[in-house]
């Protein structure tokens, strides 16, 4: 249990929806939070994939908490059934957030976290740990500096740490010197990004939503650009199970993008290759070309991996974590969440029981939390840290919830 007189704040690493989620409930129970951002404001992850329409609605990417703290400035909630663009996230709801008058004291932008550690204690060090301060090294626009806290919440989320390219798990041989022609995640290949792509070949990797999104942007600019040809590269067998989601998914935008790539399959728009295992990139002149068991992918002018994300968790090296080998989540977390045992797009309920690790007081939430697997959704984030703060304020053990079997596991 943590003591919110202490003249010691809960450090949060990341000032994205659940970073600041986490500060309001903080705030609620007593708490000062220090919100520590590394970017040049509020929810700079979410800037760089603006252009995306997400699959949940407003209702499902708004915590209650934060709402009725931002209605009491006046603040309009949007529709609820409508569905937002990661801008229109940021720009109506992160950013107001992150501006008002309870929250924007406690915000530190430009402040990025290299370590974290407890005074005075490596990781090897056991004598008096649990009642240590945490120390977290700060990187920030007047160089380095230390801050101390008494707990952790890590939610500073895994855009910044894309998954490579090669099928190994780590990059293809040639991948790094490529890296000019290569863009991870989903570039706005519409709009600030459109010279890097018009009337260019592309190639997209990654069997996924984010692959969609690319393909669905591609076509439309190829139908404005000459000699534009997109190539889609995946690992199945396959692509006749592009429509996954039932008929009446409560994401129904995920839906229809997994309908209308189905649609521009059978047009023939996308040239597609399929049992895709890239070992190599070379080039050919101004091209790549993408090697899978020795055989090459035609030349292209630029690649976009969209190959999914992991958790930086060196910064947590110094802490007694525990993190499942295969998701790389805590490892209480994993049987809910693990890609290979659950089709599903949600999991059950679960919260500071499941995110707990050996090193007490240490909290790893959002996106973050589910290391390579990806179902999240913000809701489940919102849940999480209501707990975890929770968590803080009692003197009693969460209840970790059951592992679902694959088969039954809710949708």
């Amino acid at each position: 249990m943590h003591d919110s007189r202490s003249t010691l704040p809960v450090a949060v690493i990341g000032a994205g929806p659940i970073g600041l989620s986490a500060a309001v409930h903080l705030l609620d129970r007593g708490y000062t939070p220090i919100i520590l951002e590394a970017g040049e404001q509020a929810g700079t992850h979410l800037a760089r994939w603006g252009h995306v329409r997400m699959f949940s609605p407003w209702s499902y990417n708004i915590d209650p908490a934060a709402a009725e703290l931002l209605k009491q400035a006046g603040w309009q909630e949007p529709v609820a059934t409508a569905f937002p663009t990661g801008r229109e996230l940021l720009e109506h709801y992160v950013i107001p957030l992150a501006s008002h008058a309870r929250i924007a004291p406690h915000l530190q932008l430009n402040s990025r976290v290299q370590h974290v550690s407890r005074r005075n204690h490596d990781v090897l060090r056991s004598k008096g740990r649990n009642d240590t301060p945490f120390v977290l090294r700060i990187a920030g626009p007047d160089g380095e500096h230390d801050v101390t806290a008494q707990a952790v919440i890590d939610a500073s989320g895994t855009y910044q740490t894309p998954n490579w390219l090669g099928a190994h798990g780590i990059p293809a041989l040639g991948e790094n010197a490529a890296a000019h022609a290569i863009s991870y995640g989903v570039p706005d290949v519409r709009g600030s990004a459109r010279a890097h792509y018009s009337d260019k070949s592309v190639l997209v990797v990654g069997g996924g939503h984010s692959a969609f999104n690319a393909l669905q942007d591609l076509v439309r600019l190829a139908e404005q650009s000459n000699g534009m040809r997109v190539y889609w590269a995946v690992r199945s067998e396959s692509v006749t199970n592009v429509v996954r989601s039932p008929a009446n998914d409560e994401l129904q935008e995920r839906r229809e993008l997994e309908v209308h790539i189905q649609t521009l399959l059978e047009q023939g728009r996308i040239d597609v290759h399929t049992s895709i295992e890239i070992d190599a990139i070379t080039q050919d002149g101004d091209r790549l070309v993408v090697h899978s068991n020795g055989k090459p992918l035609p030349p292209v002018d630029r690649i976009i991996a969209a190959t999914g994300f992991r958790p930086n968790l060196g910064l947590l090296a110094e802490l007694r974590t525990s993190i499942d080998p295969a998701t790389q989540s805590p490892t209480k977390l994993a049987p809910l969440i693990d890609p290979n045992l659950h089709s599903c797009g949600s999991v059950p309920e679960h919260g500071a029981a499941e995110l707990s690790h050996p090193e007490s007081n240490l909290y790893i939430v959002g996106i973050k939390s589910y290391g390579r697997a990806p179902t999240f959704l913000l809701r489940t984030g919102y849940k999480q840290v209501l707990s975890v703060v929770s968590a803080l304020d009692s003197d009693e053990e969460p209840t970790p919830v059951q592992p679902c079997p694959a088969p039954t596991c809710p949708g």
